[in-house]
């Protein structure tokens, strides 16, 4: 960011903290030229080994030309753009790696990760109850469910750093191949206005972009 700001405000999925910071300390290099779209911002975290699918692939997919057209708002750029190879060490000695890529408009912030969790999509969505809804997304188990944002507020001059409750976010999660044989993609959107993004549109864009996202298998 420039030198003279005090703070860079933030809205995320819970979970999503390490890709914001990323984009916070890139935020310079992606918006310097206002007459241009962001472009993906090369990511800092060591991809594992043989995945299925980086964080720099996902946000290639992602930050497709036409993403605003598909969102509904056409004619705006994106202002950031990064893709993030997230792994977790887990408690025994193995590690779960969950690529995302996030690509921000002023109006519009769309989220895209990959979970290898082996728990098929309709069973998921029969544990999570009465708060989803099935469905099936070119021939693949899908559903939709919401989540509330958090708003993280980074003071660069060193004062306290705040979190808040932020706007609601739609998700779209469908299974990776036909079968539902384990794994998922997960597709979030949230609108700055604090409005719930239409669930035909986001259908609609999960269609037009999980098949050219690497590991996606056609139905």
């Amino acid at each position: 960011m420039s030198a003279g700001a005090q703070a860079v405000a933030a809205v995320v999925v819970v979970g999503g903290l390490v890709g914001v910071l990323w984009s916070v300390q890139n935020a310079a290099g992606n918006t310097a030229d206002a007459n241009k779209p962001a472009v993906c911002s090369p990511s800092r975290s060591a991809a594992p080994a043989a995945p299925q699918v980086s964080g720099a692939q996902m946000c290639t997919a992602l930050n497709r030309p036409d993403l605003a057209v598909l969102l509904g708002t056409p004619g705006e750029q994106a202002v950031n753009a990064w893709g993030n190879d997230g792994v977790i060490d887990r408690p025994d000695g193995t590690k779960k790696v969950s690529p995302s890529a996030d690509v921000q408009f002023k109006s519009h912030h769309v989220k895209l990760s990959s979970s290898g969790d082996r728990m098929p999509v309709a069973q998921l969505a029969d544990l999570l109850g009465g708060g989803v809804q099935k469905q099936t997304v070119l021939g693949h188990a899908a559903f939709l469910s919401s989540e509330r944002t958090l708003s993280l507020t980074f003071n660069a001059g060193g004062g306290k750093s705040s979190a808040a409750p932020g706007v609601m976010a739609r998700t779209l999660s469908v299974a990776r191949d036909g079968k539902d044989s384990g794994g998922s993609f997960e597709l979030v959107v949230w609108r700055q206005d604090g409005q719930l993004p239409d669930d035909p549109m986001l259908i609609r864009l999960a269609e037009q972009l999980l098949p050219t996202v690497p590991g996606w298998s056609a139905a």
